[in-house]
């Protein structure tokens, strides 16, 4: 029997998408550098030493090298925002109600949703058009107008009323990449309405996600690991385990706190009715690199604690967008974070396309000529097959 499309999927292929591959992630679609022992490494388009992101690195870098208009991608802690930051074009993290997901791991948790990732934000709100809906499997998707992306607000840039954070909340940011946001906001500045910084910490945002992500991993893939543990890789182990350390108590008190966190983002001393703009701290790692050594040799203290600013955006129960904003010192892509109002999905994707037509915003081209000089080995099991067998997993990326 014929495995079911995902509704997103299913809803793309009847709009007329014609579905061309599946793009490569990290084992089960978990980690934030695209690479598994099966097909290798996906290297980055602006630079193939360094990572494309995870988990739709594929996707990301499909898009990036122009093969492809349109990628599905999934996200908990930043998995399709991360990789358009890192190679230079847009993702976009919706509502829980607006994508229909059945598989998520806990049915009633919001963190992880599906969303598209595009080459730019008409593409996107294109695609987002026709897979949008609900499911009878998922219940956290909700009936809506199909129409409700078809007349988006259009609002000028110089009526646009922004707030920014830099780190949202204490994150750690590289000084080169805070350096590149402050310019890309003294740009944006003259020429909006209003903006102003706002107050994103929104409290122990790093222990919350820690427990509802080490949760997810735990009911995911807690069983099949008790019977076949040597099915996994070391990766989705340690996640797992962690699931076991913490308590009963621990996840009422990160349950506790997730519904706390979107109100509190729109008070009116935190910039309510306004769309905070945060900009993506993370760097191109080496494809080799150990992730918790992502800010200048600093250790973080788990290894994903790099992705603070989509993760942290994650808790917000707003929709996000990251929208392609030229390059960083080094000449890699930057990508800037837009952040809005929880079910605020149709206000956002026409904020976004305003700024995306803005001076300060553009997307970055790769250097195909450079691109075909490249000799860094990214091994596949196409010419290097594994000395063990290795269990074939879906991928969560689908192109289109």
């Amino acid at each position: 029997m014929p495995a079911r499309d995902l509704p997103m999927v299913a809803r793309l292929r009847a709009a007329g998408a014609i579905v061309l591959a599946k793009t490569n992630v990290p084992e089960l679609g978990a980690g934030g550098n695209t690479r598994n022992p099966v097909w290798g490494a996906t290297g980055n388009p602006f630079d193939p030493r360094l990572t494309a992101g995870g988990s739709a690195g594929g996707s990301a870098a499909a898009l990036a090298a122009d093969l492809l208009p349109l990628c599905t991608g999934s996200d908990t802690d930043g998995s399709l925002r991360l990789p358009a930051a890192l190679c230079g074009v847009v993702g976009c993290r919706p509502s829980v109600d607006v994508i229909a997901h059945p598989t998520r791991p806990l049915g009633w948790s919001g963190i992880s949703v599906l969303g598209p990732m595009a080459r730019n934000m008409d593409d996107l709100i294109l695609m987002l058009r026709a897979c949008h809906g609900a499911d009878p499997d998922d219940p956290l998707s909700a009936p809506s107008d199909p129409a409700r992306f078809n007349r988006l607000p259009a609002k000028p840039l110089h009526d646009l009323r922004l707030g920014y954070g830099e780190d949202f909340g204490g994150a750690p940011v590289d000084p080169d990449i805070r350096a590149t946001f402050r310019a890309r906001i003294a740009a944006l500045s003259p020429r909006v309405a209003e903006c102003r910084p706002v107050d994103l910490d929104l409290g122990q945002m790093d222990r919350t996600v820690d427990i509802l992500r080490a949760e997810s991993f735990l009911a995911g893939f807690g069983q099949a690991i008790r019977e076949t543990p040597e099915d996994f890789g070391p990766f989705i182990r340690r996640n797992v385990e962690r699931g076991l350390s913490f308590t009963f108590a621990d996840r009422a008190w990160a349950h506790g706190r997730t519904d706390p966190h979107p109100a509190r983002l729109q008070r009116p001393d935190r910039g309510a009715g306004r769309h905070p703009a945060a900009h993506r701290a993370g760097l191109a790692l080496p494809l080799d690199a150990r992730p918790y050594r992502a800010h200048r040799g600093a250790e973080m203290d788990i290894c994903y604690r790099w992705l603070a600013l989509t993760y942290r955006g994650s808790l917000t129960g707003g929709p996000s967008i990251v929208l392609p904003s030229g390059r960083d010192g080094r000449g890699l892509p930057f990508g800037l974070q837009v952040l809005g109002p929880v079910r605020g999905d149709g206000a956002l994707l026409g904020v976004a396309r305003t700024l995306e037509a803005a001076p300060a915003t553009a997307r970055p081209r790769p250097d195909e000529a450079r691109l075909a000089q490249s000799r860094v080995d990214l091994r596949s099991i196409v010419t290097h097959p594994p000395l063990h067998a290795v269990r074939l997993t879906p991928p969560i990326s689908t192109a289109v």
